[in-house]
């Protein structure tokens, strides 16, 4: 925000310098035509001296402006006289970025009182500038404010500038009405206009109103990858996933995604809105690529993707990586639980007792159940009776693992 407010800054502070001669200051003339008070003559020798400062400021050199203005006896000249040094000294420390200098100078010249009305109004707006502009925030607003009361047509940035304060204070519900009026003033408003506008929206949770401003930005500058994952994250908001997938797709396709931030997102909505198989093939190749992390949640996204695409084959490396990267055993479980659905007896029984061994299950006894089913399964019943009877001891599997272990002592009483 400090950066795009510096570049507005510089805009606003090239201020306007005009050669000053001893006839009618421009400024005064509109006012003797409508019978107010015309400018008063400048001495012819005081005028040749401000000239010659205009003259070296216009050529950048600035300390000998300076020092032709130094020569000045400021007692000797009249209200008005005092003032256009006054605005010189302001445009020598506008042009070297000297914030606090351009505001001390326009304070000094508002109190010469030789300024016309026009221009005491464009001093207070300048020096309100400069105090936004030295991060004054506090200052700056009481100064945009004070302007804007006598203001006759205040312009858009004065009210962007006083959203900028507004938000930096953190005052959120006072920069919102100044960043729309900014906005909507404007026919062709800044980036950085619309973008504050939108930050500020986005802290209020005002989605719908923030969705026209991202679109906005999106027209202008489709480019941006921000403006896209913006987009994106605003519709996930409002529970409009399949625009929220879309908004993604189009920025992957335009090659604006490249790293694991961008493309996991991408990968996730494309599993949650139920398209599991381009999820689990896309989550595949970028990570193969290097482009999202082969880490735990990563191999656990794939196998869970591959499963809900009933490719229960193609889960089993990932979720075999997830449950060796896992804390504890439950996914080791998990991954015994896709064995049995694949009827991969011993598969399934290598992986639970993996799960035993690495400890920390939420449910010891449905494991142990798991693991006799498995063996039962594959036609070990003296094995399976072992694992039903440990399942026996748990309140929650008592009542399955006892009728396992009476059905099964049933068929050896047949046999």
């Amino acid at each position: 925000m400090r950066s795009t407010l510096a570049l507005a800054l510089a805009a606003l502070l090239s201020l306007t310098i005009v050669a000053i001669g001893t006839g009618v200051d421009p400024a005064y003339a509109a006012e003797g035509k409508e019978g107010k008070r015309e400018a008063p003559p400048i001495d012819i020798s005081t005028g040749k001296k401000l000239n010659e400062a205009i003259e070296a400021l216009n050529a950048q050199k600035y300390p000998e402006a300076k020092a032709i203005l130094d020569k000045l006896n400021m007692e000797k000249l009249s209200p008005y006289e005092q003032s256009r040094v006054w605005q010189i000294r302001a445009s020598i420390a506008g042009a070297q970025s000297d914030y606090d200098g351009v505001r001390k100078a326009m304070q000094a010249a508002l109190l010469t009182n030789g300024l016309s009305e026009e221009e005491s109004q464009e001093a207070r707006y300048q020096i309100a500038q400069m105090y936004i502009a030295q991060e004054h925030w506090q200052e700056g607003i009481n100064a945009l404010n004070e302007w804007l009361q006598t203001a006759q047509n205040p312009n858009s940035t004065a009210y962007y500038l006083l959203a900028v304060a507004y938000y930096q204070l953190k005052k959120t519900d006072q920069a919102l009405p100044n960043a729309q009026k900014a906005v909507d003033m404007s026919e062709t408003p800044r980036d950085s206009w619309v973008q504050l506008l939108l930050a500020l929206r986005l802290e209020k949770e005002q989605y719908q109103e923030a969705l026209p401003l991202i679109k906005r930005l999106l027209i202008a500058d489709p480019s941006k990858k921000n403006y896209w994952v913006q987009l994106s994250a605003v519709n996930r908001q409002l529970e409009r996933y399949d625009d929220s997938l879309a908004a993604l797709e189009v920025a992957n396709m335009a090659g604006l995604l490249t790293g694991d931030s961008d493309l996991r997102p991408l990968t996730d909505l494309e599993a949650f809105v139920g398209i599991p198989y381009r999820a689990a093939t896309n989550l595949d190749k970028f990570m193969q690529k290097g482009q999202i992390k082969s880490d735990e949640k990563a191999w656990e996204r794939l196998a869970f993707s591959w499963i809900e695409a009933r490719e229960y084959k193609k889960a089993i490396p990932p979720l075999q990586k997830a449950a060796e990267m896992h804390e504890n055993g439950e996914t080791y479980v998990r991954l015994a639980e896709v064995q049995l659905q694949r009827q991969d007896w011993p598969g399934a029984t290598d992986a639970l007792q993996k799960a035993l061994a690495k400890g920390g299950l939420k449910d010891t006894g449905n494991t142990q159940l798991l693991m006799g089913i498995a063996y039962y399964s594959n036609k070990q019943p003296k094995e399976a009776k072992t694992w039903f009877e440990k399942a026996a001891t748990h309140d929650k599997q008592k009542g399955q693992a006892t009728a396992w272990i009476k059905h099964i002592e049933q068929e050896q009483s047949e046999s």
